[in-house]
């Protein structure tokens, strides 16, 4: 079997998604994601290609190193040429489980669990009172996930105290949370941990917003609150940071999805600066990378959940990953708010159930899409699956 083809076709959602379809003189074809690459990473795909037709699909891992290798000088640790490396590494995945006629979780060894947990991440605004906030997690409950997240860094907030009328704008630059800020930050943990209630796990995102000072009076006073994690308190840049706000929390902390390949993570694990790492799998590497962080992390008893904010192409590709590994905790969900989630895959039905995805035994990824109905979504001024 050998590759004829590598075409991609890129939608508008959270952000742009960017699929890529590997085809083989077998007739045997593989679909995968990737995101955040932009049309940087289509570009990437498209000089890629020529290099790639006539290889054999199988050797996954060769592919995957020596495109990277051979191109360290364009990007090879990280960026759009990495992310583009990973929509053609889960698209190989897609194709060796459909070769073989097995999911990819039994390529990867086989799994650890059946059903994959999975959390919503809300769109709370910091200027929500309780009843509006309650609104929004109530949504989510009903659907039946018993885990969620809600970012509570403060872009502009305005607020009453007695007689005065605060209106809070964040610098863009400085990383110094005032006290007006830090005081709402609080609130807001409150509000949505007494909206969802006991049972359902609440994380909350702070987007990298925070210097070291302000960090750690944010998770001092976030101690009484039972989070599932706090999530990027500081900039992803300095691991030192990040380790020194771990050491005066009370809750996990979790950090990783703006970093590429194990290679990235590797001192956020040595120097276990996080309790869990969150890579982003459809950006980071892809399925066999994700599989080595999370191999590595388990090794500290740091656990894995990976960000994630593809389609139901990639979201089902990350969680044969999730599955595969012991350190498993939960995998993202962001498209609480976009009708087309089911609509352009041809099984037309949510392949989330009660907050769990359960790993079955179709070959691949286990998913296909329905490309007549995701057209419909195409980013302007992209080709869909054309040659050249």
């Amino acid at each position: 079997m050998k590759i004829t083809s590598v075409t991609t076709a890129a939608t508008v959602g959270h952000g742009m998604h960017l699929w890529v379809k590997v085809q083989t003189d077998a007739g045997v074809t593989g679909l995968g994601e990737c995101v955040h690459g932009g049309t940087q990473a289509i570009a990437i795909i498209q000089s890629l290609a020529v290099k790639l037709v006539g290889r054999d699909p199988f050797a996954i891992d060769a592919i995957f190193e020596e495109m990277r290798r051979g191109h360290v000088f364009d990007g090879g640790t990280g960026g759009a040429l990495i992310t583009a490396l990973t929509g053609i590494e889960i698209a190989l995945w897609d194709l060796k489980g459909k070769a073989l006629k097995v999911p990819v979780y039994e390529l990867m060894g086989g799994k650890f669990r059946d059903k994959i947990w999975v959390y919503a991440d809300c769109e709370i605004d910091p200027g929500m009172d309780f009843d509006a906030i309650k609104r929004v997690i109530d949504e989510v409950l009903v659907r039946g996930f018993t885990a969620l997240k809600v970012d509570i860094d403060i872009g502009a907030y305005s607020t009453t105290r007695g007689t005065q009328t605060f209106h809070v704008v964040k610098d863009r630059f400085n990383h110094t949370a005032g006290q007006i800020e830090h005081e709402r930050m609080i609130e807001l943990v409150d509000m949505v941990t007494r909206a969802a209630g006991k049972g359902v796990a609440v994380a909350v995102d702070i987007h990298t917003r925070l210097d070291v000072p302000s960090a750690i009076r944010v998770v001092h006073d976030l101690a009484p609150y039972h989070l599932m994690w706090i999530e990027e308190p500081v900039p992803p840049e300095n691991i030192e940071a990040m380790r020194e706000v771990k050491r005066h929390s009370k809750n996990p902390i979790c950090a990783g999805e703006n970093l590429y390949l194990r290679h990235g993570l590797r001192e956020l694990i040595e120097k276990q600066a996080v309790d869990i790492i969150m890579p982003d799998l459809p950006k980071c590497g892809g399925l066999g990378e994700g599989r080595k962080s999370a191999n590595l992390a388990e090794l500290y008893y740091i656990g894995f959940a990976p960000h994630n904010v593809s389609s139901p192409i990639g979201t089902l590709a990350s969680a044969h990953v999730c599955g595969s590994v012991p350190n498993f905790v939960v995998l993202e969900y962001h498209w609480l708010h976009r009708d087309y989630w089911t609509t352009i895959i041809r099984e037309k039905t949510d392949i989330i159930q009660n907050g769990m995805i359960a790993l079955d035994d179709r070959p691949g990824i286990g998913v296909e899409l329905d490309e007549d109905v995701a057209r419909q979504y195409q980013w302007p001024g992209t080709s869909w699956f054309a040659n050249g």
